[in-house]
């Protein structure tokens, strides 16, 4: 039997006769695609992910036609094998449906696991840039350039190791030896290179008149990225005179008083100024990053020949690195939201959305915005590291919390010394601590990186709070926040409670001006013989530092509420 739809797939059921079995509900999302993960027919390995392309869908929202989707493909398979980019296995089509198997990248997604306004350190960014020109440097090699180097675009595999995804705006720059310039004004406005933005557009606004080193702008976004992994933000919105932290680095040709660059080792600015030259002929070329000296500096974690080494030690670094600060008030960082009036909704299960496209600036993005779907988006649930058991019966939590838990601060130690147990040994839980560490006991039983450091998204939190008294919290923390949101009945509430779960439907746009689009999503659940609520913030689309900042902003403004450790 066929699989049940995806949202914004015009109620087409999933083809039928595909060479594996689906396993999972939807694990991601693009603006006119959804990926879930699947298995051989016979066989219960290896985990593979499948992304799911409605043709109708993509042509009408996305200008997706079936030549430009057949060219992804095409490109991907072209890569062929290699360690740090995203495989492309097979893939298929039916009348409604094309689909793609890949590579899973079972380690998540690397920028969900770093710090928006802290970064991973340097050790651990010299490591993970290392893997990025390693898959550039052979994508140019093949004579493909990837045109959207961004978070969004880089995961993980299980043991650590950095991977490319998403080659829809990938092209062939080289043939044969020869060269050519591409047209096509694409990419992210925070890593787009600058010669892309500011070329002329006299015929259409998408295609510039005279083209573009495509493979010398990929520098550019790694240098961008690099720069992220350091310090947890973007040097700028958008490479235009528009930005004021972009006019003060063309003024001073690089030597920007801004704060953030004051946090970048003094041995990587060269580098960083090399990459991020205006000039695509005077830009660093690959061989010349190569050969710079923070490049080929020693790593504790990278072996002579360029392989991860102490799995263990970087996941525990990176876990470690990553804090909230319950009691402090929300970052004043993001700007631009959204004003639709509809802009949140709650709904008993999540919708596919979008922010206001007339608070988003006028750059090409990665994936056009879609209209709100009205098929519920079926998410998979990420496996937890304790048991547990989903309440749906009102009866068992229909007490109110304890006073102590709604007046002030809900403590781990309130809860009974089983469930403190088993959750001090979740990784999600350390973040929460007044200083950041992972239990002893998870390290020494820890093997490889994903020991440490989950696959799911650490944009979660537990609180004792019911259902019915934790989403008004989190409703009125987004209004203090600048983000609308609706009005719920009394009536709603009750529902809400009485199904154990509710999802709250995130559209904005985010400070940089990017659309920046999910779900709270509010489950009940029994750990033991404690009733809590599970809360996840599931991204949709938008840049993963801009919503792990957003997840911070609403934990401090819920405080309280939030379960974590005295």
């Amino acid at each position: 039997m066929a699989a049940p739809p995806p949202p914004n797939s015009q109620i087409a059921p999933l083809p039928g006769n595909l060479p594996f079995r689906i396993v999972s509900k939807t694990i991601g999302m693009g603006a006119y695609a959804s990926i879930r993960k699947a298995i051989p027919m016979d066989a219960p390995s290896p985990v593979i992910a499948v992304k799911f392309i409605n043709k109708e869908h993509a042509l009408k929202h996305g200008r997706l036609s079936e030549k430009h989707i057949k060219m992804e493909v095409a490109i991907h398979k072209h890569l062929g094998k290699h360690a740090h980019i995203i495989q492309c296995l097979a893939n298929g089509e039916d009348h409604y449906w094309h689909w793609i198997a890949m590579e899973l990248a079972d380690g998540g997604d690397l920028f969900d696991k770093i710090e928006a306004d802290e970064g991973v350190g340097e050790d651990i960014a010299h490591v993970y840039f290392h893997q990025l020109i390693d898959a550039l440097g052979y994508m140019h090699s093949k004579g493909i350039a990837h045109r959207d180097i961004k978070p969004e675009n880089v995961l993980l595999s299980g043991d650590g190791d950095l991977k490319i995804a998403d080659f829809g705006l990938a092209a062939l720059f080289e043939k044969d030896g020869v060269k050519r310039l591409c047209n096509t004004v694409c990419g992210s406005p925070p890593y787009i290179a600058p010669e892309i933005v500011s070329g002329r557009r006299s015929k259409r606004k998408d295609i510039l008149d005279e083209g573009y080193q495509a493979n010398i702008c990929d520098i550019w976004s790694c240098g961008v990225v690099l720069f992220v992994l350091l310090v947890g933000n973007t040097p700028w919105e958008e490479p235009t005179m528009r930005s004021d932290e972009f006019r003060e680095y063309v003024d001073t040709e690089g030597r920007t008083t801004d704060e953030l660059w004051e946090k970048i080792p003094p041995a990587l600015l060269s580098l960083l100024r090399g990459m991020l030259k205006l000039n695509p002929d005077e830009r660093m070329k690959l061989d010349e990053i190569r050969t710079h000296p923070w490049y080929t500096r020693k790593n504790p974690f990278l072996t002579p020949n360029g392989r991860t080494t102490n799995q263990v030690g970087m996941a525990t670094q990176m876990l470690t690195q990553l804090h909230i600060g319950v009691d402090r008030p929300p970052v004043q960082s993001q700007r631009g939201f959204s004003q639709d009036p509809d802009a949140m909704d709650v709904d008993s299960d999540p919708h596919r959305s979008r922010a206001n496209p007339a608070n988003i600036n006028g750059l090409s993005s990665t994936q056009p915005e879609t209209p709100l779907a009205d098929t519920p988006f079926d998410w998979e649930r990420p496996a937890r590291t304790y048991s547990q058991e989903a309440v749906s019966q009102p009866s068992l939590y229909d007490r109110a919390p304890s006073s102590s838990m709604i007046g002030g601060p809900s403590f781990l130690s309130q809860l009974s010394p089983s469930t403190q147990d088993i959750l001090s040994q979740d990784p999600s839980m350390s973040q929460f601590y007044a200083t950041p560490s992972v239990p002893m006991t998870l390290t020494q039983m820890a093997r490889k990186f994903g020991d440490i450091m989950p696959s799911h998204s650490l944009s979660r939190f537990l609180s004792p709070l019911a259902v019915s008294l934790l989403v008004p919290l989190l409703i009125e923390a987004l209004h203090r926040l600048g983000v609308p949101a609706a009005a719920i009945p009394e009536e709603h509430l009750a529902e809400m409670n009485r199904a154990g779960k509710a999802s709250v439907r995130v559209k904005m746009a985010d400070g940089r001006r990017q659309g920046l689009n999910g779900h709270i999503v509010v489950e009940r659940t029994q750990i033991m013989e404690e009733k809590v609520s599970e809360v996840r913030f599931v991204k949709a689309s938008g840049d993963p530092l801009e919503w792990r900042r957003f997840f911070k902003n609403v934990v401090r403004c819920v405080g309280d509420a939030v379960l974590r450790p005295d």
